[in-house]
């Protein structure tokens, strides 16, 4: 398994991956979906904690002054840090100086593909020089929707939040040494066949196919799929279309056994059984009422 990062904040990279990779990352972003968007305009003291929500996440904007992550590493006024799992799983944070924070509260909804959101690390640091124009306009924006609430204020801070979080992984996950799905993006080779299971997450997918598909031997696939993802290609395809499974009972798309059949499995029995061992709960629980 490839191993975390020593430090909880991780630096983007600016050398952008491209092709497959590429193709692959956009395919796992449009799937991301949020929900409970808030956004405020927060000024606070030198020495004082943000008071981030504990298990929201977040994604916090330095409009003035700075702020300090674990008594060590500087945030700069223009920078933009992004806390997936709350305040409590990442560095403690205080203001250096008198600050004034553009704060962006949400949550990641259930039924997100596998490892999706605990692939990331507990907090990302993107700098004003690494992010460019993009954090400036978007963040621009937000502050104006908050300073003078207009009709649709809502649904526009909700979209440009979709589009900071999107914006940030991409820079982020550029700079390689992820595990997770995010670690498959580091080989070519591995997001290759990556991105076909995820065009065809039905599909019947052997390790020959997939080795082919990555130019490589099939144990050598394998050592290599298992080193960056932290689990097996069939592991991986048989939890995916089970995430899939769920988005189709919560939806509506059809009975249990219907669908069953449809991600792949032989019979009703079998695919409760898988359904429950991965989410802890039958299949009939996700139907909707």
């Amino acid at each position: 398994m490839a191993s975390p990062p020593d430090d909880l904040t991780d630096r983007p990279d600016p050398n952008a991956e491209t092709g497959d990779a590429a193709d692959f990352l956009s395919i796992m972003l449009s799937r991301m979906r949020l929900a409970g968007e808030q956004v405020t305009t927060k000024r606070i003291a030198a020495g004082e904690d943000p008071a981030l929500a504990s298990h929201t996440a977040s994604l916090l904007f330095v409009r003035e002054g700075a702020l300090r992550i674990g008594g060590e590493e500087s945030v700069a006024a223009g920078d933009l840090l992004l806390l997936p799992h709350g305040a409590e799983a990442a560095p403690r944070l205080t203001a250096e100086s008198a600050a004034e924070l553009l704060i962006c509260r949400f949550r990641f909804e259930p039924g997100q593909l596998p490892g999706m959101v605990s692939a990331l690390p507990a907090l990302i640091h993107v700098e004003r020089e690494e992010a460019g124009a993009w954090l400036e306009g978007i963040s621009h924006f937000l502050h104006l929707e908050t300073a003078d609430p207009q009709p649709g204020a809502s649904l526009m801070m909700a979209r440009l939040t979709d589009l900071l979080l999107i914006r940030t992984l991409r820079t982020w996950v550029h700079r390689g040494g992820a595990a997770g799905w995010l670690g498959g993006l580091a080989d070519a080779r591995i997001a290759r066949s990556l991105k076909a299971i995820h065009q065809e997450p039905f599909r019947h997918w052997n390790l020959a196919e997939l080795s082919q598909l990555a130019g490589m031997s099939r144990s050598n696939y394998c050592a290599r799929f298992q080193d960056l993802i932290g689990e097996s290609p069939s592991r991986y395809r048989n939890r995916l279309r089970l995430a899939e499974a769920r988005v189709l009972l919560q939806g509506g798309q059809g009975r249990v056994g219907e669908i069953a059949l449809k991600v792949g499995y032989e019979s009703e029995a079998s695919f409760s059984r898988a359904y429950k061992s991965e989410f802890g709960l039958s299949p009939i629980t996700d139907l909707p009422r």
